[in-house]
């Protein structure tokens, strides 16, 4: 506290000389990415390869939720789409994708996490067949989808702790005008 430098290890040292009790130090975590620190996952190779999508929750004046279901592309860092809705349902996932499809053509892979939405079995079916592949990461691990969690972040800070939505009407027209922009 007196701003004097002292090694930890002779602390340890004299809190043991004098009978104190020393926390034991943790040990160190093995690492689940490569030394270059990113994660052994598929890189985005060219647009329209890999394409990420993930849900945002937010709340209207009058407490009421709403979702947003974000979908960027991750070569060109764009975001495609986001729909703003009450609710948000596997064939409303569907529905946004099939919009991006047309306008966009069809990515090689589509990056997700392991929600109800995203694995639902019609979900899964309909991707296959229009000729994506999906990529699903692993469980409780939303650094292996940092592209689109970035984004998320990114849309709170500038947007959404700035915002009070009164109508879900109002959350469409202005977040949609912030994605435009």
């Amino acid at each position: 506290a007196a701003g004097w430098l002292v090694n930890d290890k002779r602390v340890e040292r004299i809190w043991r000389r004098e009978g104190l009790k020393v926390p034991q130090k943790q040990p160190k975590k093995g690492r689940l990415w490569d030394a270059d620190g990113s994660c052994v996952r598929l890189r985005p190779e060219h647009p329209n390869h890999v394409w990420s999508y993930d849900f945002v929750e937010e709340r209207t004046h009058d407490g009421r939720k709403f979702r947003m279901l974000n979908v960027i592309d991750e070569f060109t860092h764009e975001c495609l789409a986001i729909r703003v809705a009450r609710k948000l349902k596997a064939i409303d996932v569907i529905d946004v994708l099939s919009d991006l499809f047309i306008l966009r053509g069809v990515p090689g892979h589509i990056r997700s996490d392991n929600g109800p939405e995203f694995v639902a079995k019609t979900v899964q079916s309909w991707i296959t067949g229009v000729g994506a592949q999906t990529a699903y990461i692993a469980p409780g691990s939303p650094w292996e989808n940092g592209f689109i969690e970035s984004f998320n972040a990114r849309l709170r800070d500038e947007l959404l702790n700035g915002e009070i939505f009164y109508t879900l009407k109002e959350a469409q027209v202005v977040i949609e005008s912030w994605r435009c922009h």
